[in-house]
């Protein structure tokens, strides 16, 4: 197998991932600065041009970053980080959604709008980024209420919705929010999934 990555959030949620599963595979990194996401080779293994992607020995790719850790679940089934047996697992579906289109979307939808990079991409929207930045802002007070009573978001284990909040923290601060020390409960998940030897790959941006 191979992962096509970049240093941005989505495949680093990938590669955290991996890394909690101690699994070792090839990783070729996209230069999308120059283009090479827009090339005939690499749209054959995602017509939308994003990352990352998994392709497989068998030339099958798979893009979407949950898509392709429920794929390396099933390969590297421990620990598990989709959650074991039917209730478990939709718990943590559950949270996982809510952070990725709560937190997640709205702090990366806050740099879509602001920063160069995306200006010839997307139709960038100065009042909507603001809107973004607010509703992250909001999300923050939500997930350290819902972590006043567990040790992580779906319970007692480290899962997927961890990574996923963990990586738009990593995004999102400090330049659009801040973990204050009002936020005790989610003060003390962040400094403890930090500190997890996964937190380190692809950097933080």
């Amino acid at each position: 197998m191979k992962l096509y990555e970049i240093g941005a959030p989505n495949p680093r949620r990938v590669r955290i991932f991996l890394s909690e599963k101690n699994a070792d595979i090839e990783c070729s990194t996209v230069d999308v600065m120059a283009g090479e996401n827009r090339s005939a080779d690499f749209l054959a293994k995602n017509s939308l041009g994003l990352l990352p992607v998994l392709e497989l020995d068998d030339g099958t790719c798979i893009a979407e970053s949950v898509a392709i850790c429920r794929f390396l679940e099933a390969q590297y089934p421990e620990p598990p980080l989709l959650g074991v047996g039917p209730l478990q697992q939709a718990i943590v579906e559950m949270w996982n959604r809510r952070v990725e289109l709560g937190l997640f979307r709205s702090t990366a939808d806050y740099f879509q709008h602001t920063i160069p990079f995306f200006k010839e991409r997307i139709v960038q929207i100065p009042a909507y980024a603001e809107t973004a930045k607010a509703s992250a802002r909001n999300h923050l007070d939500w997930l350290n209420g819902a972590l006043a009573d567990r040790k992580f978001l779906a319970g007692d284990d480290y899962t997927i919705a961890d990574i996923t909040a963990q990586v738009a923290l990593d995004l999102g601060t400090p330049s659009v929010f801040a973990v204050e020390p009002r936020h005790e409960h989610l003060s003390r998940w962040f400094a403890e999934v930090s500190a997890r030897p996964s937190a380190s790959v692809l950097g933080k941006s």
